[in-house]
């Protein structure tokens, strides 16, 4: 058995950039940055390491998470690992690993300010499977909640 599974969160790079295959399925390209801490030895002082890892996401749920992510939204990832290899024009293989979604959550707050260009509040897609119809729900405000010491079972 074999299990293969990644979930990171991060920054966008760049701007989601929608396609689609000759055959018409909607295909989302996103860019995320994950940092890395490490120390370094000559200083001793801690430092933030980006990596840069592609993800994609297919269907026509794809389209949908188009429309609310732009360069620097925060988002969590959930998919499986692919690795592929080509040649470059000038006869060099090259290859990568990226991630194929299977689920993204919208991890940067809610813009309630009018005039900016992230609206997450209004509508935001659902979990469904993929090659069904992208459903767009109305999410509510979260209610305040307030836990006690006594609330808690340990």
């Amino acid at each position: 058995m074999s299990i293969n599974k990644a979930i990171i969160t991060g920054n966008l790079t760049r701007d989601p950039e929608l396609s689609a295959t000759p055959s018409g399925m909607p295909v989302l390209s996103l860019g995320v940055a994950v940092n890395d801490r490490r120390k370094n030895s000559s200083t001793g002082e801690w430092e933030d390491y980006a990596n840069y890892i592609d993800c994609t996401m297919f269907g026509s749920r794809a389209e949908s998470v188009a429309r609310y992510l732009s360069k620097g939204s925060k988002v969590g990832v959930e998919g499986k690992l692919r690795w592929h290899q080509w040649e470059s024009k000038d006869g060099q293989k090259r290859s990568k690993v990226d991630i194929i979604i299977d689920d993204i959550e919208f991890l940067s707050p809610r813009s309630g300010s009018a005039g900016t260009d992230t609206n997450y509040g209004a509508a935001r897609p659902t979990a469904q499977e993929p090659n069904t119809p992208a459903v767009e729900a109305t999410i509510p405000a979260a209610p305040e909640i307030t836990v006690y010491d006594e609330d808690i079972p340990f």
